[in-house]
């Protein structure tokens, strides 16, 4: 067997509140016009890679429990596999989206993905943890995430394995914390001495990058006002492996990268915001972007 994506990032159930009237303070109660239930985590970058056409795996254990059993549910819908022995409980996080920006409140038992089940299934690339790159396989790319826990947690000092990947991604508040940069340029500078593509993303202002050697700075695409912005950090990973995949420049894949994250805070959660891959090529050739053969044509 073997899988263009295994995705071996902690998986959660996403609880988010929609049309949230503001935060409330110590006391107060506030209200909101739904609540949805919805994959988070590594499982919305599974998402995401699977409707841009690319073979997926979840290599995550999740919950034996409903919401494990809810996850399990949605991937196998999205054409995803899910591998890996199941925990007692499945991460939870609580999502308050409010205009451009979310609070969230989350809980982790604290269990994580397996090399040996990532190494059975082959795969062409691992998206993991900037602590789990001991996750990816010999001659796999490695597309790794940073995340708060490990901002802190590896702050002034990346680690060596970092070399390896073939894309590290972070957003602002998180890069200044690794590198205690006072800029996303000087953080994506400094990561990039180490890293050979960086990309620090800057929310609704893009993202800045070092590519190579080379800084590189892309726009956010404008798609109305945003709903939910959780997961574009997710999905944004999941369209550089598509784009890494289908072989585009490494210019192109950030930009198309960017415009899918962009398309996915029209809607609430992050696992809806994946667009699939006929409505996501559309967006982008009406914007310009070059448009990569079919994979079975690029080889011609």
């Amino acid at each position: 067997m073997s899988v263009d994506v295994v995705v071996a990032v902690p998986a959660f159930i996403d609880m988010t509140f929609v049309g949230l009237e503001g935060l409330p303070g110590l006391g107060e109660e506030r209200f909101a016009g739904d609540l949805v239930r919805s994959p988070g985590g590594g499982a919305i970058t599974a998402i995401g890679t699977a409707r841009l056409g690319l073979s997926t795996a979840l290599v995550s254990p999740v919950g034996e429990d409903a919401a494990g059993d809810i996850i399990g549910e949605m991937l196998g819908e999205a054409g995803v596999q899910v591998v890996g022995a199941r925990c007692p409980r499945t991460p939870v996080t609580m999502v308050m989206p409010i205009g451009g920006e979310r609070a969230m409140v989350t809980y982790d038992p604290g269990v994580r993905a397996r090399a040996a089940d990532v190494a059975a299934l082959a795969p062409g690339a691992v998206v993991t943890v900037l602590g789990q790159m001991d996750l990816v396989p010999a001659g796999a790319r490695a597309y790794v995430t940073v995340g708060d826990d490990d901002a802190r947690a590896f702050a002034g000092r990346l680690p060596g394995e970092a070399a390896r990947a073939s894309g590290l991604f972070i957003e602002r508040r998180e890069a200044l914390v690794l590198t205690g940069a006072g800029s996303a340029e000087e953080a994506a500078d400094m990561i990039g001495a180490r890293v050979g593509n960086v990309v620090v993303s800057l929310g609704a202002d893009g993202a800045v990058a070092v590519v190579d050697g080379r800084s590189l700075r892309v726009e956010a695409y404008e798609v109305g006002a945003p709903v939910d912005t959780t997961g574009a950090g997710d999905l944004f990973v999941a369209a550089w492996a598509w784009g890494d995949a289908m072989g585009l420049a490494i210019e192109d894949t950030l930009r198309w990268a960017a415009l899918y994250a962009s398309l996915s805070v029209r809607v609430p959660t992050g696992a809806a915001g994946a667009t699939p891959l006929r409505a996501f090529i559309e967006e982008g050739s009406r914007r310009g972007l070059p448009v990569p053969p079919p994979r079975g044509e690029r080889a011609a």
